[in-house]
Parts: structure tokens; C-alpha cells; sequence
């Protein structure tokens, strides 16, 4: 039994009991020493505010109830050492994806996680430590005021007034949206939204919103269901309807990596004789998804259709000339 279990059990000791019980009792229904019960008594009243008081008399511990809180509870959730490691390495991985954006509203469940582990504290720093994210082709960090300003207005159901600079065609135009889903892919943050300048579901990079103001207007709710067809059926962060499918041809080398891959949720695959490995995947534009294929080189060859394939080809033939330079 670990220090965490002992302290829940502990605290359900004192909690179903009416009358005070003895140092004696708490070793043999927590298996452990005198010494330990007292360490774990002491930890209760520190770390976790526990209204523990001592009866001479009667030579036992109880909950007093007329301290604090009643019926007192252990701060927040209560997890056993794997949850909370668990739970500590997602906010570890929260910090690191975007450092700032959380910190107010999750300041006081880190609190709480922090008691719990005051428990064994270097050890915590140590296996914290231990941890690595390594953002890929992150682009600048979201400012935190127009995160929170878009994540509040998404969940309270609130139109936006933004003011958007498109890499497109490089345009600063203001738009009124109704937000629909804030997208975490590929370490960067999007908006997906309904907006009302062009009348149609749109996909906004949160590092170009220069400025975001809140409208106390209801937003325009677009069917779940139309939400997933519409960005969730092509490929990568491009949106709209999947209106072709590309067949890759894998090296067997290149296989056994590949075939594990996810690139689209209705992917599918098969393996031939030889040990190669063909992936089909729907897609609308073709732009990220011809990125994403030409990073594996000459380890893939694209079957189908013929206009990707082409596509393909022409870059490769760019990319040839740059380095054919005398």
C-alpha cells in the first residue's frame, strides 16, 4: 500500500467513525507502524487542512467537527500514484503546448496536485524532469489575451468581432464569426467557425487574429454532424468535402513505419506479396497532403490520381533543377 492509498484510507477511518480510535487500531487496519500513522496524522492536519484532533481520555483521533469545513473532504479529486502521475504529465504537456494560456484558470486543481505531491516532492521534480515535448514546425505562441476572449465566447455560445490576417493573400479584413471548435493540430491553435462576412464555415490560424472582441449576440450553432463533414472528411487542416482518394505505394523499408501511421481517420491500407505497403487515403486540396508524401522521398510512389501524381512530379522537378546548379 503506497502513501497516497494510506491517506485515503486513513481519512475513510475517521470519516465512518463516531468515536475516537487508537493509534493502535489505525496500525493494524493500515498494516504499517506507529511512526508511520503519526507521520501520515501529521500530513493529514498540513497538507490537506484535516480537522484532526486527539482525545486524551479516550487515546484515539477524530474528525472534529466544529473545525473547518463539515463533513471534510480531501481537496479535489482523489487519484491513486498512477492516475496522479498521469494527470501530472498532461499538465506538464499543457504548459509546455502553450505556456500561459491555462495558468489562471487551472491554478487552483495545480494546487491541489501540488499538496499531493509534497508528498514525495524530488521525486516528483524527478520524474517531471523526465518528460519531452518537441514541438514541430510550431509557429508563435497564441497571445493569451485573444485565446481566452475566443475560448470564452466559444463556450458561452457568443459571436466574435475579429480582425484577421489571411497568409493567403496576405489581406486584413474584420469579421464577425460564431465560433464552433477550437483545433490543437500540428502545434499550432485554429478557430473553426461560422463566418458571417462569407456566409460559410471557415478555418482561422489563432496567431493571425490580431485583434478579438466579444459580441453579446448568440451564436449561429452549425449541426455536429455538419461540423464533422465538412472539416473532419479531407485531409489535414484543409476543409470541405473529400472528393478524391490517393493510393500510396510504400517500400517494404518504409512499410513498417507507415502501416502504424494514422494520416486520416477513413484511411485504409493493405500489404502486397513483396512487403510493400499501399495506403488509401480521401482528401480535398492537395497541398498538405502532397507535403506530407514528398517527405518520405523516393520511399513512395503515388498511384493515383493522375493530377496528384503530376503535382508530384512538378515539384520534383523544381527541386531537381535547385540542386542541378553548377
Amino acid at each position: 500500500m503506497d502513501r497516497f492509498e494510506r491517506i485515503y484510507q486513513l481519512h475513510t477511518i475517521l470519516s465512518g467513525r463516531r468515536t475516537p480510535i487508537s493509534n493502535a487500531q489505525l496500525q493494524e487496519k493500515l498494516e504499517c507502524s506507529e511512526a508511520t500513522v503519526k507521520r501520515l496524522l501529521t500530513l493529514m492536519r498540513d497538507h490537506f487542512d484535516a480537522p484532526i484532533a486527539y482525545d486524551r481520555k479516550r487515546n484515539g483521533y477524530y474528525y472534529d467537527t466544529e473545525a473547518g469545513e463539515h463533513p471534510y473532504e480531501l481537496p479535489g479529486l482523489w487519484f491513486n500514484a498512477e492516475e496522479l502521475w498521469g494527470l501530472l504529465t498532461c499538465h506538464t504537456m499543457l504548459r509546455k503546448i502553450s505556456p500561459g494560456l491555462f495558468g489562471e484558470q487551472i491554478a487552483q486543481l495545480q494546487n491541489r496536485i501540488e499538496k499531493l505531491l509534497a508528498l514525495d516532492r524530488s521525486s516528483a521534480e524527478r520524474k517531471l524532469e523526465c518528460i519531452k515535448i518537441i514541438p514541430i514546425a510550431s509557429r508563435q505562441k497564441v497571445r493569451n489575451p485573444w485565446f481566452a476572449k475566443i475560448a470564452g465566447s466559444l463556450f458561452d455560445n457568443k459571436r466574435l468581432d475579429l480582425v484577421y490576417d489571411a497568409r493567403s493573400d496576405g489581406q486584413i479584413t474584420t469579421r464577425s464569426v460564431s465560433p464552433q471548435n477550437l483545433v490543437y493540430y500540428r502545434d499550432n491553435w485554429y478557430l473553426d467557425a461560422w463566418c458571417h462576412f462569407r456566409r460559410e464555415l471557415r478555418t482561422f490560424a489563432l496567431e493571425r487574429i490580431k485583434t478579438a472582441a466579444r459580441q453579446e449576440i448568440p451564436s449561429q450553432n452549425v449541426d455536429r454532424q455538419q461540423l464533422e463533414d465538412y472539416f473532419s472528411s479531407s485531409y489535414g487542416i484543409f476543409s470541405g468535402k473529400a472528393e478524391h482518394t490517393a493510393k500510396l505505394k510504400f517500400t517494404p523499408e518504409r512499410a513498417r513505419w507507415v502501416a502504424d501511421e494514422q494520416w486520416h481517420p477513413k484511411q485504409t491500407g493493405r500489404w502486397h506479396e513483396d512487403g510493400s505497403y499501399e495506403l488509401n487515403i480521401p482528401f480535398g486540396d492537395h497541398r498538405e497532403l502532397l507535403m506530407d508524401i514528398l517527405r518520405h522521398g523516393a520511399e513512395v510512389e503515388i498511384l493515383e490520381p493522375a493530377f496528384l501524381r503530376e503535382a508530384a512530379i512538378e515539384q520534383i522537378q523544381k527541386m531537381a533543377k535547385i540542386y542541378q546548379k553548377e
